[in-house]
């Protein structure tokens, strides 16, 4: 080409690319989507991700540090100019060495924290979407909102505004002392849950701006997720920022009373080197908060559960829904056909449960007839015991005062179907949930247009609870409603189908047999 025209050709391009970011091109000549909202901290540019918007790293609090360490959460400061949303914020100090692969946070992680995130299909305050609010779980001692199985994305792509938030975790977030009882008898021990509650608040006060609609926030997490939830719908507090709930895995471990807290706390202080319940607010809050991912051994954290007799639960989860003070809001329930997988980070010994049955263990052995030996009985009735009965048992009480749902879930991707031969573990139905199966490390390279189909199918049910109040998936069966005298749960496996009763004679027994539990449970 003659040297002439490749000048020509470039001043042509250079015109062009000056002609595009004049007009918000990109050299491609697609619109650059990076709006910038205003919030009531003041104004973040989101960016562009997976055909919707993203906005991340949005401080939803002030960070809990120095004396605010330990209290309540308070509002964030307003940030000048504009904030840029394109990358997450620091996780919370949580136990190290958790993968991102297991729910944990691969990234660094610090005391200031208290960050959230957005995704939306479109940020105009008159689209009125359904807003769907992520609460991870982790036992409450790892996980963040920006774990890639997290991804708001896909979600967001259907029509909801998705939100995932960080929260205090460990004893950062779970705690109780003499010395903080001193300053504030009967004061707040759920720091953690005050978090969320205030990520609400925000999500209250901003959400439309992103194009959420402020009166229709459904809340929904797994694991210490699904807890949390349970635990919003029991907290006054939380009262009237939340309109339905989704809990998946939640688990029958009790909440910690508040003088079993107070043990606890005593003795992490010990663990820190200071003199035990003697020790004084002022010296517990300067401890450096790495220490607090460092200290090891046992009766040290209030996990995986959070802590009854403060302002946010001022009695159990269980004590609420047996009194019938929960929220009378639509809630889905329901659990995996191996979430046993997890016992043991629990620290529950299925063989040793087993045998602490005595007598009862008989009974058990009826109740598993196909169970080969000793193993796989004890890790069916751990199974139901720990997981599935607590999902009836909820249901059941829930759908006395509001629109309940059950699933079981018992999918498995195509190829790991040998390798989980004992059913889907605990956690591996979040990516299915999420539609995250193509996003999620786990999960990409093995997916197949199989996954895919039931993630798809599997994620419209939790949209359309989101956005109309009642679980539906297009051509999938209907989703019929759960009553304690009509037992109608959806299984959500390789096949898709609502039954009746199921596991009913089985949990029946289970939940007719307090002793039996309080046994299983260690409880005095």
């Amino acid at each position: 080409m003659h040297l002439g025209s490749i000048a020509r050709k470039r001043r042509t391009v250079a015109v062009l690319l000056l002609m595009s970011a004049l007009l918000g091109l990109s050299p491609h000549g697609l619109a650059q989507t990076t709006p910038i909202v205003k919030t009531e901290g003041g104004d973040i540019q989101g960016v562009a991700e997976r055909n919707v918007l993203a906005f991340k790293g949005i401080p939803f609090a002030a960070p809990p540090v120095g004396e605010l360490r330990w209290r309540a959460p308070k509002p964030a400061d307003p940030w000048p100019g504009v904030r840029r949303g394109d990358a997450f914020a620091r996780g919370c100090i949580a136990t190290p060495s958790v993968t991102a692969d297991a729910g944990g946070d691969s990234g660094p992680h610090s005391e200031d924290c208290l960050y959230l995130n957005v995704w939306t299909p479109k940020a105009d305050s008159a689209a009125k979407l359904p807003v769907m609010v992520w609460i991870h779980g982790g036992a409450y001692l790892f996980g963040s909102g920006a774990v890639t199985i997290y991804n708001g994305a896909p979600l967001a792509s259907k029509g909801a505004v998705v939100v995932t938030l960080n929260y205090r975790l460990m004893q950062l977030g779970f705690f109780a002392h003499p010395a903080l009882e001193a300053d504030s008898p009967g004061g707040p021990a759920n720091f953690g849950l005050l978090d969320q509650i205030a990520a609400l608040t925000w999500v209250q006060q901003n959400i439309a701006r992103f194009g959420g609609d402020p009166g229709n926030v459904t809340i929904f997490g797994q694991s210490a997720g699904a807890k949390s939830v349970l635990a919003l719908f029991a907290s006054p507090p939380a009262r009237g920022l939340f309109h339905k709930g989704i809990a998946l895995s939640s688990y029958v471990v009790p909440d910690a009373p508040r003088t079993k807290a107070l043990e606890v706390g005593t003795k992490v202080a010990v663990a820190l080197g200071l003199d035990g319940a003697n020790a004084t607010a002022a010296q517990l809050r300067a401890v450096p908060a790495a220490r607090f991912g460092e200290i090891k051994g046992q009766g040290l954290s209030n996990a995986p559960v959070p802590i009854s007799g403060d302002v946010v639960l001022p009695q159990s989860i269980q004590a609420a829904f047996t009194a019938g003070r929960q929220a009378r809001l639509p809630l889905i329930v329901g659990s995996t056909s191996d979430d046993s997988s997890v016992a043991a980070a629990f620290g529950i010994d299925a063989v040793a449960l087993l045998k602490r049955l005595g007598a009862a263990g008989f009974l058990v052995r009826a109740l598993y007839p196909g169970a080969k030996d000793d193993t796989e009985l004890a890790r069916q009735a751990t199974r139901d015991l720990v997981f599935t009965m607590p999902a009836r048992w909820i249901a059941d009480h829930h759908a006395k005062r509001a629109p309940t749902w059950r699933y079981y879930f018992d999918y498995s991707a195509v190829k790991t179907r040998r390798t989980f031969a004992n059913g889907v573990p605990h956690g591996a139905e979040v990516p299915y949930v999420l539609n995250t199966v193509d996003i999620f490390e786990g999960t990409k390279k093995i997916a197949t247009a199989e996954d895919l189909e039931f993630a798809r199918s599997t994620s419209d049910y939790l949209f359309e609870f989101a956005r109309t109040g009642k679980p539906a998936a297009g051509d999938s069966p209907a989703w019929p409603s759960h009553r304690a005298r009509q037992d109608r749960t959806l299984i959500l496996g390789e096949t898709i189908e609502a039954r009746s009763n199921f596991m009913r004679a089985r949990l029946n027994i289970f939940l007719g047999a307090g002793r039996v539990l309080d046994r299983v449970l260690g409880r005095r």
